[in-house]
Parts: C-alpha cells; sequence; structure tokens
C-alpha cells in the first residue's frame, strides 16, 4: 500500500516512447512541474498529451514541446505558446481541440469506465460537423482534418457524442497526499487535476506535503487513492506567473 517512490526520476522511469500522457493544471497553476521535467530528463519521445493547455514557452509541457517530444495533443487553450503555434502551423505538430468542459468530462468518464457520452457543446460548429485541422502540411493546407461525430436528439435537443480517455500514464500535482495515494488538491490548483489523475492507468502524483495514512479526513480528500500508483514528494512549489501586469 505505500506507494511512495524516492524520486520523480524514479516515478517515470518505465515510460516508453509512443504512450499517451493526462497532466492535471491549468496555465501554471497546479501543473507537475518536477515531473514533467523528469519525462524530459528521462526521454520519452512521441508522445501524445491530454491536457487543458501544452504549456507555456520554457515551462511544463512547453519544455517537451520544444524538444521535439510531443507528437499529438488534446488540449482546449493554447493561445499562450509561440513555439506551440509554429509547430501547428508547421506540420510538426497534431492537435485535436477540445471545448473546455467537455475535455474535462472525457477524462472523468474514462477514468469512470463510460466510453462515451453525448453533450450540446459544439453542436452545430466544427467540433460536430468535422473539417478542424488536426495537422497543417506546412504550406498553409490542411493535411489531416477531424471527422464528423455522431450526434442524438433528448427532449427536442441535439447532442454531440464524444469518447471518454483513458491515458497510458497520468500526471498531477496535489498539494497534499498519504503513502496511499489519497489526494487533496489546493484552491484553484485543483482545475484538472482530480479527472487527469482519474484518466491514468498509471498515475504519478507529485505532492508538497506527504502525511502518513489516516491524517486526511476522508471527507476533504479529492482523489481517492485507488486512482493513483505512485506518490512523489517534493516539496513546497512556488507558482509561476503566466502573464504579469504592473503599473508604473
Amino acid at each position: 500500500m505505500d506507494k511512495v517512490v524516492a524520486s520523480a526520476a524514479e516515478a517515470v522511469a518505465d515510460i516508453p516512447d509512443g504512450v499517451t500522457i493526462a497532466v492535471g493544471g491549468f496555465g501554471l497553476v497546479g501543473i507537475p512541474e518536477i515531473l514533467i521535467n523528469a519525462v524530459l530528463e528521462q526521454g520519452a519521445t512521441d508522445i501524445e498529451t491530454v491536457s487543458n493547455n501544452c504549456g507555456t514557452d520554457g515551462f511544463g509541457l512547453g519544455l517537451l514541446l520544444e524538444k521535439g517530444r510531443i507528437r499529438r495533443t488534446i488540449s482546449s487553450y493554447v493561445g499562450a505558446n509561440k513555439e506551440f503555434a509554429r509547430q501547428y502551423l508547421a506540420g510538426e505538430l497534431e492537435v485535436e481541440l477540445t471545448p473546455q468542459g467537455t475535455l474535462a468530462e472525457r477524462l472523468r468518464a474514462g477514468g469512470a469506465g463510460i466510453p462515451a457520452f453525448f453533450t450540446p457543446a459544439g453542436v452545430g460548429t466544427a467540433v460536430e460537423e468535422g473539417g478542424l485541422p488536426l495537422r497543417y502540411d506546412g504550406h498553409g493546407g490542411i493535411k489531416l482534418a477531424s471527422q464528423p461525430k455522431e450526434t442524438r436528439e433528448f427532449d427536442g435537443e441535439t447532442y454531440v457524442m464524444e469518447r471518454g480517455i483513458v491515458a497510458d500514464y497520468a500526471l498531477v500535482h496535489a498539494w497534499k497526499g498519504d503513502r496511499h495515494g489519497n489526494l487533496v488538491y489546493r484552491a484553484s490548483a485543483r482545475n484538472f487535476n482530480p479527472p487527469a489523475a482519474a484518466s491514468g492507468r498509471i498515475t504519478i502524483a507529485q505532492v508538497e506535503h506527504l502525511v502518513e495514512p489516516g491524517e486526511l479526513d476522508p471527507n476533504d480528500i479529492h482523489t481517492p487513492g485507488i486512482h493513483v500508483q505512485r506518490v512523489v514528494h517534493v516539496g513546497p512549489i512556488e507558482v509561476g506567473i503566466e502573464n504579469r501586469t504592473v503599473r508604473s
């Protein structure tokens, strides 16, 4: 039951090339930066990431992106990364843009064993009808586009079917965790971490504060240990500022 491993490097050592990794965080808040850096050092490549955004230039998943280690990403917001935009438009990166709430539910559904669900988000748009550019050809044309999705009508309203996501690995950040893998997130750093943690076949959590089993109130636990296979104690993390705005 003791799921604590000695280091981030040990926790990610067996991640092979070509895997799908779900990653928690929103912008720079709640991202598992220590684990991402460990994957960078470990060398895994040809990765598909599932994350709200793909990091920023020089930080988080942006580091893996800069090294050409990400082949494909499923994301909902990608506007804060110039290298992301360059790779996407150059045809070097495949991108599946997904409405934000849909992405959260796809991860949650995958973790709950639900293969698909219906949602109104995206009905009547290219999300439903297809044609979204997944990959460009590097010359302004579309090399690969999304396909139309199944729809059904419920109570007179149209809904589009979305598939649940089950990732090979998940990397998440928690404020507190115990040796059994129970996790507590802090404030807005909770964001995408719970659904990401649930979606991973092997979920690795970096925790700021490691406590003993029984110290966490069961009512405060956000992710139960059944979803977590490895825990790494990383100590307090300073949250970066994505866009600093000051007045003179």
